[in-house]
């Protein structure tokens, strides 16, 4: 057997100090076909890891993509590697959804490498990042401004991604390709500082390196210290976060603001629900002014005060008003129902006093009737206020409710547009069952 050389030794003990896979299960091995996805292929394969490998083709650089595919392809059949190969319209996507190239890029190669992972049974996905990766990474985030987490640099695993060669720099793979005399392709798009990580790698580190040889020891040092410091306050940061939520409604979370007393807690709280630092910035300045009518949306959840509290969920999309042309069961969504129903009224009639259940006097009530969400400047007249004529907002402020419930509100109107119901809440005086009434029209809400 031949010996292990120190490039090999280097990263089989990175692996087992970090437990970042083992020689028991399947590992994807993500090929781009340049000097560090080839070298991560060879070393792990020499070092007697089960392996199948994936490449992405983004379809971005012509022939020169279709020739990456190509060498991959060649250089897994001589291993007796697997080999998976996915193409994306990258451009596409990237125009679709308003992101940049980079993002899509990033987007579709994760996206892919999970649903593959699973397909296969394989334990985790193994990627090229090195050293030097991560200390660009350092510097990329110090210069766009960052927290704790964006000096860590990058970490040896997260979720099922795993980063055997960050214990090596470009210049320890650089060693190994030419002593074993391997074969690789080069993407001619890192040759040019068109993009930030670019220009750190061809201008910035070379000076730093000037400065001192050993830069990105040092930073990679000092990163790893970052990120146990950052393990250490991520512990302290969800007893926080835990301390701050209170129980709320159905699909809200809510959190006392009281127990967030920083701009950092807050950003802890709401950097899982899509809000960049700039938007949480602007958060904790309303949160501070208590200023209660203001929304705060990112791509995935919206955030609203209420009282002592704030209020974060998932974005939903506006109800479509629904038609009601008869008596009869309607489905307003997933989790609600109305069943419309009409009853003579007689002797042994018994006025519904629920809120999610109500009857009106039939007679009054023209069809069709139609469901549909309170918008600014709707009134009514409550039962039980002397048929006098309020607005529905402030009516619903009355309540205390937040302003979630308040855009979700439904209302019910007639034919005339005249609202006969505030869903769930109160029916319109003009239209309650009096010793006149002989028809009633029973409405109930149910799940």
């Amino acid at each position: 057997m031949a010996r292990k050389s120190l490039f090999e030794h280097t990263v089989e003990d990175f692996i087992a100090r970090h437990h970042l896979m083992s020689r028991e299960q399947l590992s994807l091995v993500a090929l781009s076909g340049g000097a560090d996805s080839v070298a991560l292929l060879h070393v792990l394969h020499t070092l007697g890891y089960p392996l199948e490998a994936v490449h992405c083709n983004f379809q971005l650089r012509g022939e020169e993509a279709d020739r990456d595919e190509e060498f991959c392809r060649s250089l897994c059949e001589g291993l007796g590697v697997a080999f998976h190969v996915a193409h994306f319209a990258t451009r596409e996507y990237a125009e679709a959804h308003h992101v940049s190239i980079e993002m899509a890029a990033r987007f579709l190669r994760y996206d892919y490498f999970e649903r593959l992972r699973i397909d296969i049974a394989a334990e985790v996905v193994t990627v090229a990042h090195h050293k030097d990766d991560s200390v660009e990474t350092v510097l990329l985030n110090l210069i766009r401004g960052t927290g704790i987490h964006g000096l860590a640099g990058i970490a040896p695993k997260r979720d099922h991604i795993v980063r055997p060669l960050l214990c090596v720099g470009r210049s320890d793979i650089e060693a190994f390709i030419e002593e074993r005399g391997l074969a690789y392709v080069t993407d001619s798009s890192n040759l040019v500082d068109d993009v930030v990580r670019n220009k750190i790698r061809l201008h910035i580190l070379p000076l730093m390196r000037d400065i001192n040889p050993s830069v990105a020891d040092s930073i990679a040092l000092t990163a790893g210290r970052v990120r146990q410091a950052a393990a250490v306050f991520d512990q302290a940061m969800e007893q926080r976060v835990d301390d701050a939520r209170v129980e709320y409604g159905k699909g809200v979370m809510a959190y006392d603001i009281g127990h967030v007393t920083d701009e950092y807690t807050l950003f802890y709280i709401l950097k899982d629900f899509g809000f960049s630092p700039a938007a949480v910035n602007d958060v904790f300045l309303a949160m501070q002014s208590r200023r209660t009518g203001a929304v705060f949306v990112s791509t995935t959840h919206e955030v609203v005060f209420h009282g002592d509290k704030f209020l974060v969920r998932p974005v939903k999309s506006p109800f479509k008003a629904l038609t009601i042309p008869m008596e009869g069961c309607y489905v307003l969504s997933e989790d609600c129902r109305m069943r419309v129903a009409g009853k003579v009224v007689d002797k042994n009639f018994v006025i519904p006093k629920q809120p999610t259940k109500i009857a009106l006097d039939a007679d009054k009530v023209a069809f069709p009737l139609q469901v549909r969400q309170a918008a600014q400047g709707d009134r009514f007249a409550p039962l039980g206020m002397g048929g006098n004529s309020r607005l529905v907002s402030d009516f619903l402020t009355d309540l205390k409710i937040d302003l979630f419930q308040k855009r979700d509100q439904l209302l019910l109107t007639d034919a005339s547009g005249a609202i006969l119901w505030v869903m769930g809440r109160r029916p319109d005086h003009r239209f309650r069952i009096t010793e006149t009434t002989t028809n009633a029209l029973l409405l109930e809400l149910s799940e």
